[in-house]
Order: C-alpha cells, then sequence, then structure tokens
C-alpha cells in the first residue's frame, strides 16, 4: 500500500515519566479506522528510541493492534523555525551596532563644539596692546552653550534608543540560545511517526508509547512550619530538564527514581543432559535456503557487465570526499543464514559491544569476508577471530606480506535466528546486483539513521547540566529502592535544556523544634527541627527552603527519610538561648600508699532563655572512654547515655546527654563531672588535665 494511501492521525502527548535518566512518553490519538486497517500517528520526536514503540488501544472497542512500526517523513515547517529567530537576532544587532555609530558619532560632535576658544591675533613685539574685544568672547560662549545644550537632548535621545536596542538584542539572543529543540531548523521539517495496523472498525482511541533520551530531575521541597504546631506541610517540587526534541505542554508529569536502562529479563536455565547426546531441535520461522539458488542468476551474469551509466560507484565516490562518513551500521543477516544467538535484551538504549564489533567487520567487501561454514552458510566469528579481523582490512605496508589466513572453526549446531531475522514484514528480498552471498535471499532492512543519531546525542547533553544548590540524584539518594511520584496537576516543559520548577505534591510531616548545644566545642545553642515521615513513599534527598511563622528562614538540605523514618535537620543558631560552660580540675592521690592519681573533672553548665516560650533544650557532653584495664572512669552527674543509631546521627562512644525544659524568661545550672584514676607510675597522653 502507498503511503499517501495511508490515514494520519494527529496525536497530543498527554503524559509524561520521567526516570532518572529519560523518559517515557505516552501519545493520544482518536479516529475511525479506516479500511484496510492502516494508520499514521504523527507527532513523535527525532529523538526517540525506535525500539521502545508501544501502541494499544483504550477500552473495549473490539479493536486491536496487530502491528507497529517506525516511520520517517519530510514535510514543510509551519511553525517558527530556528532560523528565523536566528536572523531576527542578527536584524537586531545590526540595529543596535547602527545606534551605537550614531551615539558615538553625537559624542565627537559635542567633543568637537566644547573645543571651541576665541584665540587672539598675534602680536609684534613693536606693535602697541590692544583692547580685548569682549563682546566677541561672550558672543562665542553663548553660542557653544546654546549649541552644546542641543547636541546634548539628541545624545540623551541617542543614549536612550541604544539602550533600546541593546535590551531588544539581549532578549531575542536569550530566545535564540535558549530556543527550543522543538522548533524545527529549518523550512523542511523531519517528521517521524508509528505505522500502525489495526483489526477491527468504528472509532478507537490510540494509545502510543516510546522512550526519549535527554530527561533529567532532582527533588526539592519547600517545608512551612509554625511553631505552636507540631506538624507541617512539605511540599515536594523537582527541578525537571529536558532535551527531547518536543515541549511538554499540559502533560501529566510522573517522576521515579528507576533507571529506564536497567535490565527486565529473566535469565535462562538451559538443561543439563547425561548420556547421548541429541540435537538441538530447530529454530521455528526458519528453514533452509533453496537448492540451486545460484542458478537463478547465470542468465544474468552472462549477459555481461551492466553500462557504466547505470553502475553504482559514484555513490561510493561521494561518501568518500569530505569528511569521514559515519560508522556503518549493523548488517543483518539473511533469512535462512546462520545468525548469532538473540543477546539477552539490556533494555532501553543499550549496546552490546560484541554485536557492534560484529557489525563493523561483517560490514566489509566481500572479497574479504570470512569464509562459509560447511553448509554454505556464513558463519559467526570467532573472538579472537573478531581480534585479528581488523588487521586484515588494513593495507599492507611495502616489503611486507600479510600473515597467512587462519583456517576457520567449524560451527556446530543448528542456526539461531534473531529477532531482527524473523520479522517477517521488515525482510527485504536481496535483487541480482547484490554480492553473490546476498542475492536471492531475504535480509533486514538496514535502518540506521545518523539524523538520529546526532538527535539522541544532543539530548544526552542535559546530563551533563549543574545539579541546583543541596540537589541529589534521585539514584544516588533512593538507594536499592525505586520510588515513583505523580504530579497532582498538568504541568508545561520547553524542551530547552535548563532547569524547571514543577510542583508534585503535598505530604504531611511530623515536625517538632529543638534546641542542641555542644558547650565543650562550641558555647552557642542550635535549633533543629526534628522530621517524622509517616507516609508509604521515601522523601528523597534534596534542598528545602525552610518558612517558619510565613518567614522565610534558610534553605537547607534534606537527607534522605525512609518511610516512618526521622531525622534531625539544622536551622542555624539561636540567639534567644544563652549556654555558659565552665569546667574544674582536682588532682589528688587514693590508696594505702598513694599508688593512684585521682582525676577530678567537674563540669558547671547554665542555660538562659530569652524567649517568649517554653523550650526543650539538648546539653551534649563528652565522657572519656578507655580500653587500659588498670585505668577507671567513674561519672557523677544526672546525664543520660543516648542510644547508638546507625544513621547519620549516630553519637560518639562517651556521649552524654542531659534534655532541659526551660520556661519563657528563665535559667537552669546543671553540674557533673567524672573521676579518671590512673597508676601514679602513668601519665595521660598530652597531660592529665582535660577541659
Amino acid at each position: 500500500m502507498k503511503s499517501e494511501e495511508v490515514q494520519r492521525w494527529a496525536s497530543t502527548l498527554d503524559a509524561v515519566v520521567v526516570y532518572a535518566q529519560g523518559a517515557l512518553c505516552t501519545r493520544v490519538a482518536r479516529g475511525t479506522v479506516p479500511e484496510g486497517g492502516r494508520v499514521r500517528v504523527t507527532g513523535l520526536p527525532r529523538s526517540m528510541d525506535a525500539g521502545s514503540l508501544r501502541a494499544k488501544v483504550v477500552g473495549d472497542s473490539g479493536v486491536r493492534v496487530t502491528e507497529v512500526r517506525v516511520e520517517v517523513d519530510a514535510e514543510p515547517s509551519g511553525a517558527e523555525t530556528a532560523d528565523t529567530l536566528r536572523h531576527e537576532m542578527e536584524r537586531l544587532r545590526d540595529t543596535y551596532e547602527a545606534a551605537q555609530g550614531h551615539r558615538d558619532r553625537q559624542l565627537s560632535q559635542i567633543a568637537e563644539v566644547a573645543a571651541l576658544r576665541p584665540v587672539p591675533p598675534g602680536r609684534k613685539r613693536e606693535d602697541p596692546p590692544r583692547r580685548t574685544p569682549a563682546d566677541a568672547w561672550l558672543r562665542l560662549a553663548d553660542f557653544v552653550d546654546e549649541r552644546l545644550r542641543g547636541l546634548h537632548q539628541r545624545l540623551a535621545e541617542l543614549e536612550e534608543e541604544l539602550r533600546r536596542a541593546e535590551h531588544e538584542l539581549s532578549l531575542a539572543t536569550d530566545r535564540w540560545v535558549r530556543a527550543s529543540t522543538a522548533v524545527p531548523s529549518g523550512p523542511v521539517e523531519t517528521t517521524v511517526g508509528a505505522l500502525l495496523t489495526l483489526d477491527g472498525s468504528g472509532p478507537v482511541e490510540l494509545e502510543v508509547e516510546y522512550g526519549v533520551p535527554g530527561a533529567v530531575w532532582v527533588p526539592a521541597y519547600r517545608l512551612t512550619h509554625r511553631q505552636d504546631d507540631d506538624g507541617g506541610t512539605l511540599v515536594l517540587r523537582a527541578s525537571v530538564a529536558q532535551r527531547t526534541g518536543e515541549d511538554w505542554t499540559g502533560v501529566r508529569i510522573a517522576l521515579a527514581t528507576a533507571d529506564l536502562r536497567r535490565r527486565t529479563d529473566l535469565p535462562r536455565l538451559r538443561s543439563i543432559r547425561v548420556g547421548r547426546r541429541q540435537p538441538a531441535p530447530a529454530p521455528s520461522g526458519w528453514r533452509e535456503p533453496p537448492a540451486g539458488l545460484s542458478d537463478l542468476f547465470a542468465g544474468y551474469d552472462a549477459a555481461g557487465p551492466r553500462p557504466a551509466s547505470n553502475a553504482r560507484p559514484a555513490a561510493a565516490a561521494v561518501a568518500g570526499a569530505g569528511s569521514a562518513p559515519p560508522p556503518p551500521p549493523p548488517p543483518a543477516q539473511a533469512y535462512g543464514m546462520v545468525a548469532p544467538a538473540a543477546p539477552a535484551e539490556s533494555g532501553y538504549g543499550a549496546v552490546l559491544e560484541e554485536d557492534f564489533d560484529d557489525a563493523m567487520l561483517d560490514a566489509a567487501p566481500s572479497s574479504q569476508s570470512s569464509p562459509s561454514s560447511p553448509s554454505g552458510r556464513p558463519r559467526r566469528k570467532a573472538p579472537a577471530e573478531r581480534a585479528a579481523a581488523p588487521a586484515a582490512f588494513a593495507p599492507a605496508a611495502p616489503g611486507m606480506s600479510a600473515p597467512p589466513p587462519q583456517p576457520p572453526p567449524v560451527v556446530n549446531g543448528p542456526p539461531r535466528p534473531s529477532g531482527a531475522e524473523l520479522d517477517y514484514a521488515a525482510l527485504v528480498l536481496s535483487g541480482a546486483d547484490e554480492p553473490e552471498d546476498r542475492r536471492g535471499r531475504l535480509f533486514p532492512q538496514l535502518t540506521y539513521d545518523p539524523v538520529a543519531v546526532e538527535y539522541r546525542r544532543r539530548a544526552e547533553a542535559v546530563s551533563a547540566l549543574p545539579l541546583p544548590g543541596h540537589a541529589v540524584r534521585p539514584r544516588e539518594s533512593a538507594g536499592s529502592f525505586d520510588h515513583r511520584f505523580d504530579a497532582v496537576a498538568r504541568a508545561d516543559i520547553p524542551s530547552d535544556g535548563t532547569w524547571h520548577t514543577v510542583t508534585v505534591t503535598e505530604i504531611p510531616v511530623g515536625l517538632r523544634t529543638e534546641y542542641v548545644c555542644v558547650p565543650s566545642v562550641e558555647q552557642t545553642v542550635y535549633a533543629t527541627l526534628v522530621l517524622s515521615n509517616a507516609t508509604e513513599q521515601a522523601l528523597l534527598a534534596g534542598p528545602v527552603e525552610v518558612t517558619v511563622d510565613e518567614d522565610f528562614l534558610l534553605t537547607a538540605a534534606l537527607p534522605t527519610l525512609a518511610p516512618g523514618g526521622v531525622r534531625r535537620m539544622g536551622l542555624g543558631p539561636a540567639e534567644g538561648i544563652r549556654v555558659t560552660r565552665r569546667t574544674n580540675l582536682r588532682e589528688s592521690t587514693a590508696g594505702l600508699r598513694g599508688n593512684t592519681t585521682v582525676l577530678d573533672h567537674q563540669v558547671h553548665v547554665e542555660l538562659a532563655n530569652r524567649l517568649a516560650k517554653t523550650v526543650t533544650v539538648e546539653v551534649r557532653e563528652q565522657v572519656p572512654v578507655t580500653s587500659e584495664p588498670d585505668v577507671r572512669i567513674e561519672e557523677r552527674a544526672d546525664w543520660t547515655t543516648p542510644e547508638q543509631d546507625s544513621g547519620p546521627d549516630r553519637h560518639a562512644p562517651g556521649t552524654r546527654i542531659w534534655r532541659v525544659d526551660l520556661p519563657a524568661g528563665s535559667s537552669a545550672a546543671l553540674d557533673g563531672g567524672y573521676e579518671i584514676r590512673v597508676p601514679a607510675a602513668k601519665a595521660l597522653v598530652g597531660g592529665n588535665r582535660r577541659s
């Protein structure tokens, strides 16, 4: 069926799921199934991965999709192109340069008029003194002032025009630099569509899903808290950047931490048989080439070579001129030929280096191709042979002979056709002009598109964007688990490769304010927020804007908070609470013969609350720990030992905690201490005195 007979259906981008790198887009198309059941859904981007295309019918209409393929077409562009933006920027640059030239000429005229001075004529020594023409001097000064007044007025107008031209040029330059990649670069736009074959009749709604590279996201938060409440509202936002080649306008956004390129296939466990060897079953959908296939072209070969005008060496000459051509696409095996075993699915966008090496070697001229197997079919190259094959394609140096060819290994077992060889609709019959080992056989059609490769390469550049402050990649903060967050409203994200903020949802969290101080290190009290996640989803690490009592406080780093987890987040020094610490050391001896040195450390901490509310202050102190059997440490205080936590709030050994409730305007004093008993013949490293 010809392409003009295929009915075109316009599609609308409806939903996008952004993964750690890349995205899955879903387009919706509606129409009535035509006679023949073939439709072309348009609007797909050039950077899409052809292997990720999927299509399905929405609802119970009785229509089903039997085939879906990618089709590339070219059509005139009716939208604003990137060349239009560039031409507009160049026009405004010319306008700016002209305005700058007018301003500079006006400045030179002002300088010339301001330089006017009366110059008296020369006088000889014997001439008597002459009277100064004061009226002429005054008239010249009036002329200069009046002339400068008019020139300065004109200069103000020219400077205003220059500022306006500079502003318009900066806007046009910014539009051109930040232009969406969805804008075509020329008057002819290359479009990608999905060619679908439908089985059924009547109106139908289709969903076309495809994967695209060039999309990344990082989480961000905004925390609203009131000091009198035990809870708060945490707004989950996301910074999304995409350069997929299409603008996401009014789409449903979902964010996932999973890797879109991860493997999703299950490993195959083959049977192990003990006993007599059995032949492997023949693969389905494959049959031997017919006998006498080469005799079909005997008459064609006997007719002699074709005329030079119809030959095809010109294409090779064009390809050799200019820059080096792109690497050839992986050549497919023929239908009915030995093919490599189909590799396990490596996920979206994965490339197997081994298959690519085979493709590069198989793309060599047929005169240098590897020998065939005993059955007459081309064989798969061994790893050692693939490593030595590039040397066979290089020209031999003068005076050197090429190494003798190695005998080919024998390939046993039935052929294993790949998925491309079993895609019967994509197989193309090679003609009589093809090499002898190809003509008369079915091969998958080569679909290597260097333009699409370049689009995908540009799209991948978005992953190198610098992250916002305190931002963490979702794969790093999610750990070994994957999470998905669905936005509550539709959003617009242009394809310009810059960060855009999208509000996802509101998350209720438990909050309480605590004050912590470590006076032995710094006599400052710090305010902290203790967050508890009571939801079923994890909160990923990222920046959080903290607002307390409708006043913006600061932007802090929120750690990853698992479901049910509790984390402490610092808010900075609390100026309304004061802390003072004093220590005292008494050194004495004990024992019958004074053979024990007693180091009595006394700690005195004073707290003062100048806030208008009751606060809870946590005072942290440090007690020495020892592993020496003859050294003892005895504590004399009412502090407590904190529970050890494996998270980032893990306390150091020897940490002791006081928790004090301070009413508004009150103060409190804490006393504690410890004794260190060491043998009199020994001393502590660094001296016995401890602060």
